[in-house]
Parts: C-alpha cells; structure tokens; sequence
C-alpha cells in the first residue's frame, strides 16, 4: 500500500515539474512571438510565468529539497569570515606581483630555448 502511494506521488510530481517546464516554455515562447507588443508588457509575462512555474515547482518533494539546500547555503554565507579591505588589497597585490614574476621567468624561458633552438638548428642570431 505505501509503494502504491509513493507510486503516485512521484507521478504526480513527475507531471507538476513538466507542467512547471511547459509553463515556463510557453513563457519565452511568447516572449518572441509577441515581439510586436512592449518589451515592459513580454518581461512582466515572461516574469510571471517563472515565478508560476516555481510556485508549482514548490509543491514536489524535488522543489522542497532544492529550496532546502538554498536556504542551508544561505546559513552556511552566514557563518563564513569575509576578509578585511586591507587583507584583499594585499593579498591582489601578491597575486598581480607573482603574476608579474611568473611571466618575466617564463618570458626568459622561451628566450633561452628560442637561442639554443636556433643554435641547434644553425640559425645565427
């Protein structure tokens, strides 16, 4: 008895996630066969026709798992140590002065191999 009900809960989700799609599908649609109308007029339809399609979206056991896992990433923003302006700026000072040095050694690399290349190959220059 309970596989039959589980059965149709995930049918039942199944077709409310396709509806939530076509809904939105419907809403580009359209947004491009009504080019003629004003653009204000095709955002607002094509808004509404996202915020429908997650409005239905919402009442699957998909759409409450996803709202989940946003509503914990919001927490887990929540608890993260944002550096100072003074770190930033010193640690973008590194990275540009490593990159920096970086190029210049890679720069004399291909220097030194393009001379001993052309050495090899009997190029004088």
């Amino acid at each position: 008895m309970n596989s039959d009900i589980e059965t149709n809960s995930s049918r039942m989700d199944t077709f409310k996630l396709g509806l939530a799609l076509l809904i939105i599908l419907a809403g580009l649609v359209g947004f491009y066969v009504y080019a003629d109308f004003s653009l204000l007029y095709r955002v607002i339809a094509l808004i509404a026709s996202v915020g429908v399609s997650i409005a239905i979206a919402m009442q699957t056991a998909k759409g409450r798992q996803i709202w989940g896992y946003f509503h914990d990433a919001q927490i887990e923003v929540r608890k993260v140590v944002w550096p100072t302006k003074q770190e930033t700026v010193q640690t973008t000072l590194i990275v540009i002065v490593m990159v920096i040095i970086v190029a210049i050694i890679l720069w004399l690399l291909d220097m030194f191999l393009g001379w001993s290349v052309g050495l090899l190959m009997g190029h004088s220059s």
